[in-house]
């Protein structure tokens, strides 16, 4: 197998391509931003072979050389390369967050013809404890206020995180609310007593923080917490690694690091 990374100079397509080199894994191509192609990024030095590799931005030449293509851009990009990797009959990996509904039916509708895992969040652990989420959620009903935070890095560009998104919606969905009407996203104000069919969500951001979320279902007398915390990226670039091996081997089709993961 061998890889194009979309957003090689960003910070997750850097360790990507470090984790990469350490499990031998070739890096055909890269693609990044005019701004940033054409600029040699150098990687594989921890693990003992430092290689480089020069991010292009003509995303068609760079995909047509890969085996899978992994994304860490942005919702506009990553759906462009999407289209671009439907059209070359190459499977995709994304971890780019925020595409809004109509760009995930777009993502659906290309998925028709090759695999793509979208995942906001290709953690393990944090892929556990979306199951988890909603598994707690379920157990426990509406007699128990659920309210979710997260806190990142002070340079996060989407807020909420995708992964405090995702783990909204599986709680909604455990507990059959809907995310649009039952989420509120911080209070301020006169705002009244909380209903029972509300899920809170509360994002923070400051210094360096790689991503940090819990899941809290307050009851009287009582509270569960579930809480994941990332010491680093490794464990999103190696999940995505893991998610591009499965991606080469599965059938068209959409599909999330559960699947990936056989957790569902």
């Amino acid at each position: 197998m061998n890889i194009c990374m979309a957003g090689a100079a960003g910070r997750m397509g850097r360790r990507i391509l470090e984790m990469a080199a350490a499990e031998g894994i070739e890096a055909a191509s890269a693609i990044e931003a005019p701004a940033w192609a054409d600029q040699d990024i150098a990687f594989g030095a921890e693990s003992g072979a430092t290689h480089t590799i020069r991010p292009v931005a003509d995303a068609a030449a760079a995909i047509d050389k890969a085996d899978v293509i992994i994304d860490f851009t942005n919702a506009e990009a990553a759906l462009a390369n999407a289209h671009i990797a439907a059209a070359a009959g190459k499977p995709i990996v994304i971890g780019a967050t925020g595409l809004s509904a109509e760009q995930q039916a777009e993502l659906a509708e290309l998925a028709r013809n090759i695999p793509i895992v979208f995942a906001p969040n290709m953690s393990v652990g944090v892929n556990l404890l979306f199951k988890l989420a909603g598994e707690v959620a379920a157990a426990l009903g509406l007699d128990y206020n659920v309210e979710i935070t997260e806190i990142h890095h002070n340079q996060k560009k989407d807020s909420p995180s995708g992964t405090a998104v995702r783990l909204a919606e599986r709680v909604a969905e455990a507990l059959e609310l809907d995310y649009a009407k039952n989420v509120a996203h911080g209070r301020e104000g006169m705002v009244g007593a909380r209903p029972k069919n509300e899920i809170g969500m509360h994002a923070l951001r400051g210094g360096d923080v790689v991503g940090e979320h819990t899941v809290a279902y307050i009851g009287h007398g009582e509270r569960i917490e579930l809480t994941h915390k990332a010491h680093s990226r490794d464990n999103f670039a190696k999940g995505a690694l893991r998610a591009a091996r499965f991606a080469t081997a599965a059938s068209p089709g959409l599909y999330d690091m559960q699947d990936v993961l056989g957790l569902k």
